[in-house]
């Protein structure tokens, strides 16, 4: 799955790489949690659009802001499942990051978590959909979710699910949801190769949502005494749902 991830790039790095039309302002983010603000890149018009949405979908239909909120939506049943079938097919965007957080099971031991990261060090952009809820006040909420597929070899150990990472020969057409049936659009839905993310264990300051700072990307000993791991509760890799309670 994909529960925390970072941008540490500049606006104007990421205006360049993604090729989108707006001038935003916005900090580095070493630890960016569901429910927070993120970046999208989306097609409109025939070009490429920023967007600041929040990290959760709450699909349109939904007649009430849901208790919990999908922040992952699995590539092998999106389009099926009811919450995602509509972003698949009408609504697919670009998450940009350049790191995502994973955690590791070790027995008797906290969990290890790892960033992960191109091997070299560019920025990528993660599988999204999109969706517009509005309330019964009239309000508007844009939300997205990562697409996840199963991990690659060499992220597998650590953890199961990755986040589906676009090769950005296919993002042209991952964004055109009118000339790329839902079908076409499946076939992106893979993992990386093996040789194109790397990871490496950091501290476990990172479990808390509180924590965003540059030290969190520094590498660590894992077998070391990294301090206490308590921090935020992590979401059920076989739950891709986070709960707002």
């Amino acid at each position: 799955m994909c529960g925390r991830y970072k941008i540490e790039r500049s606006p104007e790095e990421l205006r360049a790489f993604f090729n989108f039309e707006e001038h935003p302002n916005f900090p580095p983010r070493y630890n960016i949690a569901p429910t927070q603000p993120v970046p999208i890149v989306r097609r409109v018009a025939g070009k490429r659009h920023f967007r600041l949405v929040r990290w959760g979908l709450v699909p349109s239909w939904m007649k009430e802001m849901p208790k919990s909120v999908l922040i992952n939506a699995r590539a092998e049943t999106i389009d099926e499942k009811p919450s995602f079938r509509g972003g698949f097919r009408h609504r697919r965007c670009l998450i940009p990051a350049d790191g995502f957080y994973e955690w590791q099971a070790r027995d008797g031991r906290p969990k290890q978590p790892h960033l992960i990261r191109r091997s070299d060090g560019a920025p990528f952009a993660m599988a999204g959909i999109w969706d517009d809820w509005l309330s019964a006040d009239g309000s508007e909420l844009e939300t997205c979710a990562v697409v996840t597929i199963a991990a690659n070899d060499r992220l597998a150990p650590i953890h199961h699910r990755m986040p589906v990472i676009l090769d950005p020969a296919d993002w042209d057409a991952w964004l055109d949801n009118e000339a790329t049936s839902a079908k076409e659009a499946a076939e992106f839905l893979k993992p990386a190769p093996d040789d194109v993310m790397q990871a490496m264990p950091v501290s476990p300051r990172v479990n808390k949502i509180s924590e965003d700072d540059v030290g969190l990307t520094q590498i660590v000993d894992p077998d070391a005494d990294q301090g206490p791991a308590d921090g935020a509760k992590q979401a059920s890799p076989e739950d891709d749902q986070l709960s707002l309670l």
